[in-house]
């Protein structure tokens, strides 16, 4: 059988304290929540998670602490069939957590304590140089020093390998960069930060992504929740609806997204197809608790019915 093509993912990893609640707190407040539970999370890991459950073939490049949430997290990877050659551990800083309230409509808010996520270097990276110089897409998030998003970018695109960056959470990002980035594929937020206009609906999502573009990326995919997904490749704009589901919990719905996505395009599908089977994969994704809990399978995506592509000329 032929060996599928390689797909790197450089990112964060967190274990996730859970709280289900009727609302989320405002400042000062204290509330009375329900369920808690603890899943492992981090938009690296989530994203790898995701992309090895539909079939990728994925080794993922992340720093751990040297604790049981560290070691619980490398079994995780191994169990889920990743390649962890390249897992690193900070003896000195904690493995990172993420606390997560979500409410009755499914809404989240999160705070992240990066611990040893913030310190994965381009040193540390440089040790995996091969395997993204070796590989088909790069995927990465923003949970980890910019500057080695930076470095692992510039590595990948030196190659030719195509650099999928997803801008969470939302910051400034160089020129430099953004023209080291095939495909982006920020939220309604991020796409404001980056672009530096407010997104209210499609007209102005599609100002926002050829703002994006004109930075130098190749493609830009604004993704837009319950309204699917706007694309922006060569010139033409795609509105893919979203799929029509009841929502439990939308945290890593993004995370599966992105995973999904670059599993696709190592398939060799259109960037079209790619964001279609990603909204599909996504929207199993929200109507489950937990983060890489709620991934989906290739089987259970494969079943879920097309949705409609609307292209705009």
């Amino acid at each position: 059988m032929e060996a599928k093509p390689a797909i790197v993912i450089v990112g964060s990893s967190n274990t996730d304290m859970v709280i289900k609640a009727e609302h989320l707190p405002g400042a000062g407040e204290t509330i009375l929540g329900g369920v808690f539970f603890m899943n492992p999370g981090g938009k690296g890991a989530n994203q790898a998670v995701a992309a090895a459950r539909l079939g990728g073939n994925i080794t993922f490049i992340c720093k751990t602490g040297n604790d049981i949430f560290g070691r619980q997290s490398v079994q995780l990877f191994e169990d889920e069939g990743i390649k962890t050659s390249y897992l690193l551990s900070d003896p000195k800083n904690p493995s990172g957590v993420a606390l997560i309230t979500v409410d009755k409509d499914a809404e989240n808010c999160i705070v992240v304590a990066s611990g040893a996520n913030a310190t994965l270097s381009p040193a540390d990276i440089h040790k995996a140089k091969e395997a993204i110089e070796g590989s088909m897409i790069v995927l990465m998030q923003l949970e980890i020093p910019l500057n080695t998003v930076e470095y692992v970018a510039s590595t990948a695109a030196a190659k030719g390998v195509k650099v999928v960056l997803n801008p969470a959470p939302a910051c400034e990002l160089s020129d430099e960069l953004l023209r080291n980035v095939s495909v982006i594929t920020p939220n309604k937020k991020e796409a404001e930060m980056i672009s530096g206009m407010t997104v209210n609906n499609i007209d102005d999502a599609k100002e926002a992504a050829q703002i994006i573009k004109n930075k130098g990326v190749e493609t830009v995919i604004l993704t837009l929740g319950p309204k699917g997904a706007l694309v922006l490749d060569k010139g033409e704009f795609t509105h893919i609806n979203a799929v029509k589901v009841e929502a439990v919990d939308t945290t890593a719905a993004g995370d599966v997204f992105n995973g999904a996505l670059v599993v696709a395009l190592a398939e060799n599908k259109s960037i079209v197809e790619a964001t279609i089977f990603a909204c599909r994969a996504a929207a199993i994704s929200v109507t489950r608790l937990g983060a890489q809990s709620s991934a989906p399978f290739r089987s259970e995506t494969d079943s879920l019915a097309d949705v409609e592509a609307v292209i705009e000329k």
